[in-house]
C-alpha cells in the first residue's frame, strides 16, 4: 500500500455538510480532503434530493399554471402538452451545472476530493476504497489530526416493506420515473411526500396521502397543518390520516396498500385498501453510518443510530467529529451547512455558532409551507403565555395581484416580553418570506420589531408586518 497522504482535516461525505466544511476549513488555512463515493459531489441534497425535487416543483407548477392558470390573467395559450423526458432533462441538468459549480470551488480553495467509499481505520486515518476496489487494492490511506463525518442520511423504508425501485420506490426513484402514474400512493405527508405529491398530481396522477398521524406535517402548528390539508385536497391530493398500514402487496403493474384507523384499543375502525402502480414511501430518512468503521474506533451511535457530539461537534474521539444529518436535530440542508462551518471553525480556534432555533423549515408545495419557532399546540403544552397575530394573504394587494391568495402569515409572541416565539407563512413564495422572519429570531427580535419596519408596498412580506402589528391587535388593513 502506498504511503498515507497526510492532511489537516478529512471530511467524510461531499453533501451539504461536508463540502461546505470542506472548502470554509480551506479558508482558514487548513490543508483538507473530502471523500465523497458518489461520482459527483453535493451528496443527497442535490443530486437526488432538495435540488431536483425542486427542479421538478417549479417544472411542473409552469405546467399547471399553463393549463389552468394563465386564461385567469388573460393570457390565451394553445393546447398544452407534457414532454416529460424533457423537463427530467432540464432537472438533470440543473443537478449537473450545481455539482460541477461544487468542483470548481473545491479548485479554487485548493480542496482535495477524493472519489471512493471511506472507513475509519484509526483516530487519525481514512482508508479510501475506490469504485470496484476491495482490500488492498484501489485502497489509499489518508491522515490527519483532524476528521469530519457528513455522512448524511439515506430514505427509511417500512418493515417489511423493502424498495424495489420499479413500483416501491423512495424519493430517488420518484425524482425520475419513466411516465406519469396512474395513481401514485404516497405513505407519509410529511415534507418529502407532499413535496413529490404534489409534483405528480400536477402532471396529472391521481394521488393518495396514508398517514400514521392525525394530521400532515407532524407538529406544524395545527391551524395552518388544516390550511394546509384544505389547499392541498382542493389541488387533488387524497389524505388518509391517523391510518396504520398493515400490508403492502405487489401485483404485476400494480401495489396494493392496506391500512387500519388508529383508535383506542378496542376501538371499531374500517380498513381501507387502495391500489396504485407506484408507491412512494416517504416515511422518514435515517442516519448514514454503514461501513464507516465507527464502532472500531470507539465512536459510539444513540438508540435512534445517531452520533452524540458535545457543543463543539467533538464525538466521543477527540480528533473525529460529526455533523448534518448523522447528529440529532431536524435534517435540513441548511442546518448541515451551518453546522459544518461552525465544526471547523472550532477547529480553528474561532466561535462556532447554529442558532438552532431560528432555524427555518419550508416546504415546497403550492402555496409553500415556511416556519421559524413553534406553533400554538406546543406552546400549551408547556404551559406558556403568548399572544397571536394572524393577516391573510387575501388582504395583501401583492398577492392579489398574483392571483395567490390562499394562506396567511401568522406571528406568535410571548405574553409578557413580546419576542418572537414563531412565525409561520403559508401562502406564495413563503420561502422567501420566512428569511424575515429567521433574522428577527436571529437577533431575539419582538413583535414590535417586526411591527415597526418599514415593509416595501406592493410585496407578500407585508403581510409579516401586518400579522406583527396584529399581535397588539392593531393591524392597518384587516
Amino acid at each position: 500500500m502506498a504511503e498515507a497522504e497526510r492532511f489537516d482535516l478529512v471530511v467524510i461525505g461531499g453533501g451539504p455538510a461536508g463540502y461546505v466544511a470542506a472548502i470554509r476549513a480551506a479558508q482558514l488555512g487548513m490543508k483538507v480532503a473530502c471523500v465523497e463515493k458518489r461520482p459527483t459531489l453535493g451528496g443527497t441534497c442535490l443530486n437526488v434530493g432538495c435540488i431536483p425535487s425542486k427542479a421538478l416543483l417549479d417544472s411542473s407548477e409552469h405546467y399547471l399554471m399553463a393549463r389552468e392558470g394563465l386564461a385567469r390573467h388573460g393570457v390565451v395559450v394553445g393546447d398544452v402538452r407534457l414532454d416529460l423526458a424533457t423537463m427530467m432533462a432540464r432537472k438533470d441538468k440543473v443537478v449537473g451545472d450545481l455539482t460541477s459549480g461544487i468542483a470548481s470551488l473545491f479548485r479554487k480553495n485548493k480542496v482535495t476530493p477524493v472519489a471512493g467509499t471511506a472507513r475509519l481505520v484509526g483516530p487519525d486515518a481514512v482508508a479510501v476504497t475506490a469504485e470496484g476496489g476491495s482490500g488492498g487494492a484501489g485502497e489509499r490511506t489518508l491522515r490527519a489530526g483532524r476528521i469530519l463525518l457528513a455522512t448524511g442520511s439515506e430514505p427509511a423504508a417500512l418493515p417489511g416493506v423493502p424498495f424495489d425501485g420499479d413500483r416501491i420506490v423512495s424519493s430517488t426513484e420518484a425524482l425520475a420515473l419513466p411516465e406519469v402514474p396512474r395513481h401514485l400512493i404516497v405513505i407519509g405527508a410529511g415534507v418529502i411526500g407532499l413535496e413529490l405529491g404534489s409534483v405528480w398530481r400536477r402532471l396529472g396522477a391521481e394521488v393518495s396521502v396514508v398517514e400514521l398521524l392525525p394530521a400532515l406535517l407532524g407538529t406544524l402548528d395545527g391551524q395552518v397543518q388544516r390550511l394546509a390539508q384544505r389547499v392541498l385536497a382542493r389541488q387533488g391530493l387524497q389524505f388518509h390520516l391517523a391510518m396504520r398500514v398493515t400490508g403492502v402487496e405487489r401485483t404485476a403493474g400494480a401495489v396494493r396498500v392496506t391500512a387500519r384507523p388508529v383508535t383506542p384499543e378496542g376501538a371499531p375502525g374500517e380498513p381501507i385498501a387502495i391500489e396504485g402502480d407506484r408507491l412512494l414511501v416517504a416515511v422518514g430518512r435515517r442516519p448514514y453510518t454503514a461501513g464507516l468503521g465507527l464502532a472500531e474506533v470507539g465512536v459510539a451511535l444513540d438508540r435512534h443510530g445517531r452520533i452524540p457530539v458535545d457543543g463543539d461537534y467533538r464525538t466521543g474521539v477527540p480528533s473525529i467529529y460529526a455533523v448534518g444529518d448523522v447528529i440529532a436535530g431536524p435534517m435540513l440542508a441548511h442546518k448541515a451547512m451551518d453546522e459544518g462551518v461552525a465544526a471547523v471553525e472550532t477547529m480553528a480556534g474561532r466561535h462556532g455558532h447554529v442558532n438552532y432555533a431560528a432555524i427555518p423549515w419550508i416546504v415546497y408545495t403550492w402555496p409553500e409551507i415556511a416556519w421559524v419557532g413553534v406553533g400554538e399546540e406546543e406552546l400549551k403544552a408547556q404551559g406558556r403565555a403568548y399572544r397571536v397575530g394572524s393577516y391573510p394573504f387575501q388582504a395583501t394587494p401583492r398577492a392579489k395581484c398574483m392571483g395567490e391568495t390562499d394562506g396567511l402569515v401568522k406571528i406568535i409572541a410571548d405574553a409578557g416580553t413580546d419576542r418572537l416565539l414563531g412565525v409561520l407563512v403559508i401562502g406564495p413564495r413563503a420561502s422567501d418570506v420566512i428569511a424575515e422572519a429567521a433574522l428577527a429570531f436571529e437577533f431575539g427580535a419582538s413583535a414590535e420589531d417586526l411591527a415597526r419596519s418599514v415593509h416595501a408596498h406592493p410585496t407578500l412580506s407585508e403581510a409579516v408586518k401586518e400579522a406583527a402589528l396584529g399581535v397588539d391587535k392593531r393591524a392597518i388593513h384587516l
